[in-house]
């Protein structure tokens, strides 16, 4: 059953945090996020993308800048920018994107729950990537970022929470995107005993956005286990953070493709090929957005299409074969237009569905691209299913969004 427990989080006092909280460190580059942080002194780029401390074209990976990000971490804790809460507790974090709110738990998550298959994953992570994020978590003794997880919604927690968010948020603000974020304290005792109660009754936890993240932190965890001669098993290494939310609340957006050429072929003749495994209906120049599993759209030349999968090109018995990302990749990008390895090709790149299909028609009609490809977004019961059946699913198949702001509160290894 899942392990979770509270802990004692790092955070800003109120009047800091929109000037400590920051986006993530994946989702924008080093030039962003020295334009983002500018002359803000208490951003936590400084910590999380400390390459910004140093001139134009220093590498992120090397050892002065995983330095930074500690000499940083310990600096905003001198300042009182980031200070640790006396007791133990668990937070609710809420997000509000479109007048929709998401409310999720903090939590200290188990590193023997990733080990042993507790905390489920669906997508396979690059060791580069791992190796990155453990660095920065060893050098900081900290989980600075949260990974987001699903748990299966439960009627009390909803119950618990709701109780709690009716009182005034430690944490109230909108941040530049014109996402809200909220924020609450859970003092009672009596409360952090049930939620630990409620989440050990959970046969898993799933992850839904950080893989990285949480390979990272597992390890380093691990890590630290191995290398104590007095290991108890009570030790805060044992645990990492993590932000989680009821799987009936959370949406996956779809998650899209633009290809650069069409593999020698003239569009017509790239119809022609499609028309083998889809239906082709032209929708003109107006943007056309998939309808339903299985209805794809394409921008090409100028024009829109629906593409519907024949019956027989797919298997909806398979948790992977009911994909339309496995539809996609292997009757379009590899059989038509020779893609065959979606994380390494160059002559692919894939958009947020938040950006909107506008976005990909720019793309195209740039001369960038010659075609995109818009998919309807992967349903929750999906992800849940191949994370159950122990499947992976291809890779930039889904987009959660809001991200988790960072910053908000941090997890100490000791």
């Amino acid at each position: 059953m899942a392990t979770v427990k509270p802990f004692k989080g790092i955070r800003p006092p109120k009047e800091l945090v929109e000037l400590v909280a920051s986006r993530p460190y994946d989702v924008l580059n080093s030039e962003e996020a020295r334009l983002e942080a500018h002359d803000n002194e208490k951003s936590l780029y400084h910590i999380i993308k400390p390459e910004i401390d140093f001139p134009v074209g220093t590498d992120e990976h090397d050892a002065c800048v995983y330095e930074k990000a500690a000499t940083n971490f310990q600096l905003f804790q001198d300042k009182g920018w980031l200070k640790q809460d006396a007791k133990e507790h668990y937070y609710v974090y809420a997000q509000t994107m479109n007048g929709r709110t998401q409310y999720g738990l903090c939590v200290a998550a188990y590193v023997d729950d990733y080990m042993t298959g507790k905390i489920k994953k669906h997508e396979l992570t690059r060791r580069d990537k791992e190796e990155d994020r453990m660095k920065h978590v060893r050098v900081n003794n900290a989980n600075i970022e949260p990974v987001f997880f699903a748990y299966p919604h439960k009627d009390e927690l909803d119950k618990i929470i709701s109780t709690i968010v009716a009182e005034k948020p430690e944490y109230d603000f909108v941040a530049p995107d014109g996402f809200g974020h909220h924020f609450w304290v859970i003092n009672d005792d009596a409360t952090i005993k049930r939620i630990t109660e409620i989440f050990a009754e959970m046969p898993a936890l799933y992850i839904a956005d950080g893989h990285h993240r949480s390979a990272a932190a597992a390890l380093v965890g691990d890590e630290k286990r191995r290398n104590n001669p007095h290991h108890t098993g009570d030790e805060e290494y044992n645990y990492f953070l993590a932000v989680c939310f009821p799987d009936n609340q959370l949406t996956i957006i779809d998650y899209n493709r633009v290809v650069k050429d069409l593999n020698g072929l003239t569009a017509t003749q790239f119809l022609e090929k499609l028309a083998q495994n889809f239906e082709i209906v032209p929708k003109g120049s107006e943007i056309y957005k998939p309808k339903a599993l299985h209805n794809f759209s394409l921008y090409v030349a100028g024009q829109w299409y629906s593409l519907t999968a024949k019956p027989g090109t797919y298997n909806d018995n398979d948790p992977i074969g009911v994909l339309d990302v496995t539809i996609s990749s292997q009757l379009i990008l590899d059989d038509i237009l020779g893609i065959k390895d979606l994380r390494s090709d160059k002559r692919i790149d894939f958009v947020g569905g938040i950006r909107g299909l506008s976005e990909l028609q720019k793309r195209v009609d740039s001369g960038e691209m010659s075609l995109a490809l818009a998919l309807y977004p992967v349903s929750m019961k999906q992800l849940i299913d191949i994370a159950d059946t122990g499947n992976i699913m291809p890779p930039k198949t889904t987009w959660f969004e809001p991200k988790l702001r960072s910053g908000l509160v941090i997890h100490k290894l000791d």
